[in-house]
C-alpha cells in the first residue's frame, strides 16, 4: 500500500522519469514501475506530503506544503469523485480517470505547475482513455 496525495495521480500518469533530484527520480520510478506492474496495488488518499514527497529536495522552499498544492490536491480528488482517507487499487484509480477526467483538465486544474509545459500529464490521461497502462520507465 502507498499513501498519495491527489496530485500525485495525475503526476504519475505523465511520469518519464524526470525529477527534483536523483533520489526523488528514484523513488517515483519504482512506485510508478509497482502501479504500472501491480495495477491492484492499494492506494490510501492523504491530505498533505505523502510517499513522493518525503524524497523531495531539501534544497530551499518546501512546495508540498504550499497552499497551491493542497488545492490541486482537493481539485483532483473532487474531479475524480475520490475523498481523503479512501483506499483503493491504482486500477480503481485509472477507471475514475476514464470516467471524470480528460487530458485538457490538465490545463486548469494544473495551471500553475511547472512541469505542466511538457504535456506529458495530458498525454498520460489519453493513454489511460486508451486502455494503456503507466508507461515502462526506462
Amino acid at each position: 500500500m502507498y499513501k498519495l496525495r491527489g496530485h500525485h495521480l495525475f503526476c504519475l500518469l505523465g511520469y518519464r522519469g524526470m525529477g527534483y533530484s536523483e533520489e526523488y527520480v528514484e523513488n517515483m520510478t519504482r512506485l510508478h514501475q509497482t502501479l504500472r506492474d501491480y495495477p491492484n496495488t492499494l492506494i490510501h488518499l492523504v491530505n498533505g506530503p505523502d510517499q513522493l514527497c518525503e524524497k523531495y529536495p531539501n534544497s530551499g522552499v518546501y512546495h508540498c506544503q504550499d497552499n497551491s498544492i493542497y488545492e490541486r490536491d482537493a481539485a483532483i480528488l473532487e474531479k475524480m469523485g475520490l475523498k481523503i482517507g479512501q483506499m483503493l487499487s491504482w486500477k480503481d484509480i485509472e477507471s475514475c480517470i476514464r470516467k471524470f477526467v480528460v487530458p485538457s483538465d490538465v490545463q486548469v486544474i494544473c495551471e500553475t505547475c511547472a512541469w505542466r509545459s511538457y504535456g506529458v500529464c495530458e498525454e498520460g490521461i489519453q493513454e489511460i482513455h486508451e486502455g494503456k497502462r503507466l508507461r515502462k520507465i526506462q
